[in-house]
């Protein structure tokens, strides 16, 4: 799914490359310089070659006989990489890319925790443990709950026991990332454990059904979106139960979600 970035000299020009391409400065079907780009970078022919191939990995740039190297079409992207998400979140970061995130997230995330509540072992739920008291310890420090709310969601993923589950942890990462970045209000009173905490006693507790729609309350109840400002927590219910986007959405920290009546009524 994903083109690793090269370090050095040989990711700096992959990364500007990039955000060139994302911003808009090289718009889709424009043909790269390259004799321009190798003095710009002051770097080698080679070294200008391997760094397109990446964007060529990722979708970004193809090459033809008598037209050159050229910026593709945006729908050949490659959205799902990590780092095309990146450049993307930051030269676009709208309200609309953030809602089409938590929609993803909605569909995937609350399946597999409930595979993860039927899978998981003790080395899994040990994991979910430390990555929740390092979020509990660094509470104080917001850059540091975000990458350990990242290794929680990473435990969640390796507990279904599903390799092509856990390949989808850019797509997750990038959505946490951003947001917490773009988000406008400081999510839930007492902050993101309480939600975090109802997921990993599901899942302790092998009840799938509390595991999947703790999920869905922790992605639509932690931080406010555009989209579920304006649906409400009930507006999408993603892979399980329904919900009346027209009506009064509830609370979205009461309680656990275990012990909430059927949806539907």
């Amino acid at each position: 799914m994903t083109a690793p970035l090269p370090r050095g000299l040989h990711g700096q020009v992959v990364n500007e490359l990039g955000i060139r391409i994302m911003s808009g400065r090289l718009p889709p079907g424009a043909t790269l310089d390259l004799a321009g780009l190798e003095a710009e970078f002051g770097i080698s022919r080679t070294v200008l070659r391997e760094s397109l191939k990446v964007l060529t990995a990722k979708g970004l740039v193809a090459a033809r006989q008598k037209r050159g190297t050229y910026v593709t079409d945006p729908a050949r992207w490659n959205t799902l990489d990590a780092d095309v998400l990146r450049w993307r979140l930051s030269q676009q970061p709208t309200d609309a890319l953030l809602d089409q995130l938590t929609e993803i997230r909605l569909v995937i995330e609350p399946g597999l925790a409930a595979l993860a509540a039927l899978r998981r072992d003790e080395h899994d739920l040990a994991a979910m443990d430390a990555a929740l008291a390092a979020m509990r310890q660094d509470e104080d420090e917001p850059s540091q709950v975000v990458e350990h709310d990242v290794v929680f969601h990473r435990a969640v993923l390796r507990a279904t026991h599903n390799d092509l589950a856990t390949s989808l942890d850019t797509v997750i990462d990038q959505g946490i990332r951003q947001g917490y970045r773009l988000a406008d209000d400081p999510g839930p009173e007492g902050g993101p454990l309480p939600t975090r905490r109802r997921l990993l006693d599901a899942i302790r507790d092998r009840d799938a059904t509390a595991a999947e729609r703790a999920m869905q309350r922790l992605i639509t109840g932690d931080r406010s979106s555009p989209m579920t400002r304006r649906q409400g927590v009930g507006g999408f219910r993603g892979s399980g139960g329904s919900g009346d986007s027209g009506g009064p959405s509830r609370s979205r920290d009461s309680g656990d979600s275990r012990d909430d009546p059927p949806s539907g009524d």
